[in-house]
């Protein structure tokens, strides 16, 4: 009976030494099953590149007639069509040994990349007298190296005349420009985000060491999402393209380092109550963890919305961001804590957190903040709202979509000079060929209904299979130019009349047309369907429906104040010729899913406080302790993808542009003052219908 009765004692006595033991052992053990995953995967992030895509196909619903016609040129002799476009000029008129040269540079190209069944191509004079003009047909093996056939045509063209310049265009040559680019994006963009992390965490926390540890870890979290995302697609065949790949760079760098400033803060407190190091990142995990999962969800949830999209580079992107996101959540709650705790608390030195000294942030400037919104909450929520509004209306006849031409955002590749010397030089075969393919059957009543249509300069059949004739077509106008735009949707209207689904019109401008399009449609749909997403999972995080209904309202009116802006900003300041018709909906995505997430923080810490003190001492102390870190957060996230701004591409620069000023404006604006002045305008009534709501 004696020895019934001390065995209890006896087990209990040895429980606390082995919980001890195994939690020192915890932080080694994470760190080692860490770093034998990362020395995987860093080969299998390297391999990333080798999956990435960026043809038109890879950008383009099924649906869409150019894709169709596109598939449908793989099947005639020589297979898809790839074309060069070669001007000759001399400003001062042309001499008369200049065309000697451009027939024998003509001849060298045709015999090194030109289309076998093809004549040899005529070569055209300006009205001018100053330049010289002919069309390339490439073999389809050149065609599957659109670089390599660039370089070689460009190197063939040096041999000339001094003082006569040459210029390689075409869709060949203009997607080789912007393979070029993309090439040198994504090493630039990792080296520039992790220098502007590393000096902002140097500045936030003033520390020798202590930034780094976040830098390593969020290092660690991009080498996990880059070989995540390899594996992935080898599994699902989702695209991936080399947008794709640089956005996931900013966007694990952004959030990885916003969740590590989250964290750190909440265990800084924790130091102050508990001794052992590996108790108060226990203690920090629980406070902090659920709003990083709660936010980190979110930001997953909305970017697998992206499914829905017809797009192909759009689709691909939901499954990027989401593994990107996945692995930076989960590098920043096991990894980087192991890292934390085993460097113990002289990490914060010299601003060292002392056992039993509590952080004061009741006299604060945000404890202040909180004090004079309370004083005059109508207006610190109204003039905000009524200055977002007034900005939204920056979007009322903004540019059109962005030219294909004017996508290069630091300097004007050779492709783009020689399109625009066409324009100029041929304002009557300026446009770019489009593309008609016709069952053989239907073939001669589509070709005369095509060369009956307003805006066409010329048609001609050209190859043909079994199953299809292609016909070529000059339109008059110049590439995507509303004129054009218009010929293209009269063709397909009348080609449709006469042959049906028997005929299609594709080539590079109905490509841009289909897209613009589906751009639309993905907008339209994917838009609602991310606010659904990220409202229900506010209701289930807050347990209310006031409040998601309140911050999904206040970022969404934020995302509007930040396009209207950066809209005028495009226009007026910058000079770009568009928005490129993809940016509002990731730029939607980002300001929505991220935006919520400050809220997120915010409003969980608020609710915690609200069930001891009320909801507006409840908001004044949420505010106080979590305003610093929050903004700190934002800075950083938005410095991050302030780093698109300096890559040669107008659409990355207004996705980093117009995300950098929304995450601002939501921090600085939306987050801090609006969403705390509704709080506490609304008091209890925010938290309806859960049992917060009921106790007043």
């Amino acid at each position: 009976m004696t020895s019934e009765l001390r065995a209890p004692d006896h087990s209990g006595a040895d429980t606390r030494p082995q919980r001890a033991r195994t939690k020192t052992v915890l932080p080694w053990l994470v760190l080692g099953v860490w770093i034998a995953l990362l020395v995987g995967g860093y080969s299998l992030a390297g391999k990333l590149d080798s999956v990435t895509r960026d043809g038109q196909v890879d950008y383009l619903p099924a649906s869409a007639q150019s894709t169709k016609v596109i598939q449908a040129e793989a099947g005639l002799p020589g297979g898809e069509n790839g074309l060069l476009m070669v001007v000759y000029e001399r400003p001062g008129g042309l001499q008369p040994g200049d065309r000697k040269a451009v027939e024998r540079g003509r001849s060298l190209l045709v015999d090194r990349f030109g289309n076998d069944t093809d004549a040899l191509p005529q070569i055209v004079d300006s009205d001018d007298g100053t330049a010289l003009m002919y069309a390339l047909s490439l073999d389809h093996e050149a065609t599957d190296d659109e670089a390599a056939v660039t370089t070689g045509a460009r190197d063939v063209l040096a041999d000339r005349p001094t003082g006569l310049n040459a210029y390689v265009t075409g869709p060949t040559a203009l997607g080789a420009d912007m393979d070029e680019v993309f090439d040198a994006v994504d090493a630039a963009l990792l080296l520039a985000t992790a220098v502007v992390v590393a000096v902002l965490l140097i500045l936030t926390y003033r520390s020798p060491l202590l930034w780094l540890v976040p830098l390593i870890a969020v290092g660690a979290a991009a080498i996990t999402a880059m070989g995540t995302v390899y594996a992935l697609s080898q599994i699902f065949d989702f695209t991936v393209t080399s947008m794709s790949s640089a956005l996931l760079i900013v966007l694990v760098f952004g959030a990885g380092t916003d969740y590590a400033l989250l964290l750190v803060a909440r265990y800084r407190e924790e130091l102050h109550r508990h001794e052992r190091p590996i108790d108060a990142m226990l203690a920090a995990l629980r406070g902090a963890g659920p709003a990083i999962l709660a936010s980190a969800a979110t930001v997953i949830a909305g970017l697998l919305c992206l499914l829905a999209a017809d797009l192909n580079n759009i689709s691909g992107f939901g499954p990027v961001g989401a593994a990107g996101i996945a692995s930076a959540v989960l590098v920043m709650l096991s990894f980087f804590p192991a890292l934390l705790v085993l460097l113990g608390r002289r990490v914060f030195w010299p601003f060292v957190p002392r056992l039993g000294s509590e952080a004061h942030t009741s006299h604060s400037g945000w404890a202040r903040l909180g004090e004079l919104i309370s004083r005059h909450r109508v207006i610190s929520w109204a003039v905000p709202l009524v200055v977002l509004g007034g900005l939204a209306l920056g979007t009322v006849g903004a540019s059109g979509s962005l030219p294909q031409l004017d996508q290069f955002a630091r300097s004007t590749p050779d492709s783009v000079t020689g399109a625009k010397l066409i324009e100029a030089r041929y304002p009557d075969e300026s446009g770019q060929p489009l593309t008609v393919m016709s069952r053989p059957d239907r073939s001669r009543e589509v070709l005369a209904v095509v060369e009956r249509t307003p805006g066409v300069a010329k048609a001609e059949i050209g190859r043909a299979s079994d199953d299809w004739v292609e016909i070529s077509v000059i339109p008059v106008d110049a590439p995507e130019s509303a004129a054009e735009t218009a010929t293209i949707m009269r063709l397909r209207e009348q080609v449709h009349e006469v042959a049906g689904e028997a005929a299609l019109v594709g080539g590079p401008s109905a490509e841009t047309l289909d897209e613009a399009e589906a751009n639309k449609g993905d907008r339209n749909l994917v838009m609602p369907l991310i606010l659904l997403v990220v409202l229900a999972i506010l209701g289930l995080l807050l347990r209310a429906i006031v409040a998601p209904l309140v911050l999904v309202a206040t970022v969404v009116v934020s995302f509007f104040g930040a396009l209207g802006l950066c809209n005028l900003v495009f226009d007026h300041v910058l000079g770009f010729a568009g928005l490129e018709p993809s940016v509002p909906l990731i730029g939607f995505l980002f300001l929505v899913a991220l935006g919520v997430d400050y809220s997120i923080f915010l409003m969980t810490r608020v609710r915690e406080e609200a069930a001891r003190h009320g909801t507006v001492e409840g908001t004044k102390r949420g505010l106080a302790v979590t305003g610093g870190v929050i903004t700190s957060a934002g800075l950083v996230l938005a410095a991050t993808f302030a780093v698109l701004a300096t890559l040669p591409l107008v659409m990355l620069v207004e996705i980093g542009i117009l995300v950098a000023v929304g995450v601002l404006i939501d921090t600085l604006l939306v987050r801090s003052i609006v969403v705390p002045a509704l709080t506490m305008s609304l008091g209890s009534r925010i938290w309806w219908p859960s049992k917060l709501w009921r106790a007043g």
